[in-house]
């Protein structure tokens, strides 16, 4: 039965590729002048649109990609400021110190930020593109967080550290149709997005949510722009967004989403009864656990001993005892968090390492143990 359900679904998503594809097509008349259109040429796009929307989609598998070219880049802080009004939220610009040029980059892209205090955390760049200068992330403070956005908070215009990229996790295709859906903070990988699709004279829209109007930063400028184009919700005035309420302009073309794990579910979970044909998205905080089963990590160095449940990353149960070590996306792609196995069989959840590095590493944020106990070099 689930084959089956499976397969209807592969067929019902191809089914709406090959729509997509044809919009606006016209077929020349045949050869000898009739009306009806060439029946040799309908036959060909036919299959082609068949055989394409057949190859689009296949998963990615990232062994087969060259890695990405990244650098560390020297950085200063040239300004910081507040956005929101409960003052969680700032935005900082940082600039290289010699003042040159730094790498180019897309709406989507992030940064890795090595902190005085040895962490590493990734923040989406919010800035302009075409500003070769400067990088700008904004950054919401979580208090119960592992302490990186407190880091981020504390830092002085002037203050200098080391950031690595930037890289892509979360493409944005530039063209078609789109529909952006950002929760919270969310929305500093998606506002690049929008102010793309908007220059290039895509149909878009955003949706856009929160807790309270006084918790969503760039609201000022997200409001100027077409009021027909944008939705800003607020739970405390509208209540939590149904799936339904966050997809319902996605008749056609793509969804760009980002935000919390709950919200990334339900528009995942509904997405297959929309017309969009294409989804992505990028959560900012872990993924649920899914299939877990209960195992047992030791840490070399002390012996500790440490059970991970079956709802919990091997991430978040090593914090408790060892809350130093290293971490960042706790998504498994950015590789902060990559642990040699020095006993026992990981069962890896991620597709960064290769074949031959995942003989004896894992990524600890995501990876799980096949059975029984492993040791990490930790």
């Amino acid at each position: 039965m689930t084959s089956k359900m499976g397969l209807r679904r592969t067929l019902k998503k191809m089914t709406k590729m090959v729509e997509s594809y044809r919009v606006d097509r016209v077929v020349p008349r045949d050869l000898f002048g009739r009306e009806a259109p060439d029946q040799t040429v309908s036959i060909v796009t036919d299959a082609l649109d068949k055989w394409f929307a057949l190859l689009d989609d296949g998963e990615y598998n990232g062994n087969f990609a060259a890695p990405p070219l990244l650098r560390d880049l020297p950085l200063t802080l040239e300004r910081r400021e507040v956005l929101c009004v409960d003052q969680l939220v700032v935005r900082l610009r940082f600039v290289a110190g010699d003042g040159v040029e730094l790498p180019a980059w897309s709406p989507g892209m992030h940064v890795d930020f090595h902190l005085p205090s040895g962490r590493t955390r990734q923040y989406s760049l919010c800035g302009d593109p075409a500003d070769r200068r400067a990088y700008t992330v904004a950054v919401r403070h979580v208090p119960d967080g592992g302490g990186g956005s407190a880091e981020m908070h504390t830092l002085d215009v002037g203050a200098s550290l080391t950031v690595r990229g930037p890289r892509n996790g979360f493409p944005f295709v530039r063209g078609g149709a789109a529909v952006f859906i950002a929760g919270g903070i969310g929305i500093t990988a998606i506002l690049p997005m929008v102010r793309a699709a908007r220059n290039l004279a895509m149909d878009w829209h955003l949706v856009y949510c929160g807790r309270t109007r006084e918790s969503l930063p760039f609201l000022d400028e997200i409001e100027s722009w077409e009021s027909d184009r944008v939705i800003v919700r607020t739970n405390d005035v509208e209540g939590v967004p149904t799936a339904t309420d966050l997809l319902s302009d996605a008749v056609t073309g793509a969804v760009y989403g980002c935000g919390p794990p709950p919200m990334i579910d339900a528009v995942r979970l509904a997405f297959d009864d929309v017309g969009a044909t294409h989804l992505y998205f990028e959560r900012f905080s872990p993924p649920p656990v899914r299939d877990g089963v209960e195992f047992e990590v030791q840490l070399v160095d002390s012996g500790t001993i440490v059970t991970v449940p079956a709802d919990k990353s091997a991430l978040q149960a090593i914090r408790e005892v060892k809350p130093g070590v290293a971490y960042s996306c706790q998504q498994g792609f950015c590789g902060t968090c990559r642990t040699r196995v020095l006993v026992g069989t990981p069962d890896h959840r991620e597709t960064r390492l290769t074949p031959e590095e995942q003989q004896d590493e894992m990524l600890i944020c995501v990876s799980r143990a096949a059975g029984g106990r492993i040791v990490l070099d930790l």
